[in-house]
C-alpha cells in the first residue's frame, strides 16, 4: 500500500502536468484564442493534445492533416463532426474528424456524450483532452483523473485577488511567529510548539502561494501583475522551510533527507494542518503530548541572516560548535578555529550574531 508521501508525490505529478497544460491554454496563447472562437461560434469541440500509439489505438476514421496550428483553422475544423488531434505541443494539427472510442468500462461522473468521451480518453491515454460545450458554454480540460473548467479572466482574477489578500495576512502572521522563534532561540527557550507553529505557517503560506500560482498560469498574459505581487509576498519562504528543518531535524538513526521531511509536511491534509501535534510528528521533533518540550537549534536560521556568509562556512561553524548557544558564546578566537574563518570573517560573524540577538530581543520585549 502506498504511503501518504507516495500518494502525495503521485498527485503532485498529475498536478504538475495539469499546470503545464493550463499554461498552454492560457489567455494570450493561440490555442486559447481558438477555443474562444469555437465558444463564440456556439459550436462544440473535442480536442486531444497529443498524438501517440495510445491515442491511435482508440481512433477511427478522420483524416490526416499535419499542418501548423492556427486559431482560425481550429475553429473551422470544429464545425465538422469528430475530434481534432493536435501534437503534444499544440503547434500542429495532426488529424481532424476523428471518432474516439475509449474503453466504456472506465468510470466517469460526466453526463454529456462529449464530456464523457473526453474524460475517458484522458484517463485511458494520459494525454490532455479539451471539451468545448456549446450548450453549457464552458471549456473543460481533462487530464488523468483531473478536471478543470477554464473560466472567464475576470472571474479567475477576482478569486486570485482574494487569495492574494489571504496570503498577505498569513505572511504577516508568519513573520510574527518567525521573529518570536528567533528571540526564543537566542534566549534558549524554544519548545516543540514554537517550531511547529512556524513550520505550520510556512506550509500554509506555501499552499496558498501554490493556489495563486495556478491562477497566474490560468491567466496567462493577464496575470503578470499578479505574478509580481506573489513573488514579493513569498520571497524567502522556501529557504526558511529548509532552514527550520535543518535546524531541528533529528540526527543519527532518526535522520531523514530534507526532501522526505518536506514531502511529509506537504502530505498533511489541509484540515489536519491546524494540529501542531501532526506538524511535530511530520518533523519528527515531538507529538501532541510533548509540545512544551524543549528544543535546541543548530543555528542555520540565524546564520543565514548574516550577509556574505558562504554555505560551506555555515556548515563548518555548525559542525564545529553543534548548537546556536555555543555559537553565541564563542569568541572571535573560537570562531577562527573553524576552517575558512579568518579574523575578518570571525568578526563579521560575531558582530552579526550580536546584532541579531539584540534586535530580536528588542522586538520581543519592546
Amino acid at each position: 500500500m502506498a504511503t501518504a508521501a507516495e500518494r502525495h508525490a503521485a498527485t503532485l505529478d498529475a498536478s504538475a502536468r495539469m499546470r503545464a497544460t493550463l499554461s498552454s491554454v492560457a489567455p494570450g496563447t493561440a490555442l486559447r484564442e481558438g477555443l474562444e472562437r469555437i465558444l463564440r461560434g456556439r459550436t462544440g469541440a473535442l480536442i486531444v493534445i497529443g498524438h501517440d500509439k495510445s491515442v491511435e489505438a482508440i481512433s477511427t476514421g478522420g483524416f490526416r492533416l499535419d499542418v501548423p496550428f492556427t486559431a482560425t483553422g481550429l475553429r473551422e475544423l470544429a464545425k465538422m463532426d469528430g475530434a481534432i488531434v493536435l501534437d503534444k505541443d499544440a503547434s500542429r494539427i495532426v488529424m481532424a474528424g476523428v471518432h474516439l472510442m475509449p474503453d466504456p468500462s472506465i468510470p466517469t461522473q460526466e453526463t454529456g456524450t462529449r464530456h464523457r468521451t473526453a474524460d475517458r480518453v484522458a484517463r485511458q491515454t494520459n494525454v490532455p483532452v479539451i471539451s468545448v460545450s456549446a450548450s453549457m458554454h464552458i471549456i473543460a480540460l481533462y487530464l488523468d483523473d483531473l478536471r478543470h473548467v477554464l473560466e472567464d479572466t475576470g472571474a479567475v482574477l477576482g478569486r486570485a485577488n482574494q487569495a492574494l489578500q489571504t496570503l498577505e495576512r498569513y505572511r504577516n502572521r508568519l513573520d510574527e511567529v518567525s521573529d518570536a522563534l528567533s528571540a526564543l532561540e537566542i534566549e534558549d527557550l524554544v519548545t516543540v510548539r514554537d517550531v511547529s507553529a512556524v513550520a505550520q505557517r510556512l506550509e500554509m503560506v506555501s499552499r496558498i502561494a501554490g493556489e495563486i500560482d495556478t491562477y497566474v498560469l490560468e491567466l496567462g498574459t493577464d496575470g503578470r501583475l499578479l505574478a509580481l505581487q506573489l513573488e514579493e509576498l513569498i520571497g524567502g519562504v522556501d529557504a526558511e522551510r529548509e532552514l527550520i528543518i535543518r535546524d531541528y531535524m533529528p540526527t543519527g538513526r532518526r535522520a531523514r533527507p530534507l526532501e522526505a521531511v518536506l514531502a511529509e509536511l506537504a502530505a498533511i491534509e489541509s484540515t489536519d494542518l491546524v494540529d501542531l501535534g501532526g506538524v511535530a510528528r511530520a518533523l519528527r521533533i515531538g507529538t501532541e503530548e510533548t509540545l512544551d518540550g524543549p528544543l535546541a537549534p543548530r543555528g542555520y536560521r540565524l546564520l543565514a541572516r548574516i550577509p556574505r556568509l558562504p554555505i560551506p562556512v555555515v556548515e563548518g561553524l555548525i559542525e564545529h560548535f553543534g548548537s546556536l548557544q555555543k555559537l553565541l558564546a564563542a569568541s572571535i578566537e573560537d570562531l577562527q578555529n573553524v576552517d575558512g574563518v579568518g579574523d575578518l570573517r570571525a568578526r563579521g560573524v560575531r558582530e552579526g550574531l550580536s546584532r541579531l540577538a539584540e534586535s530580536s530581543i528588542l522586538e520581543r520585549y519592546v
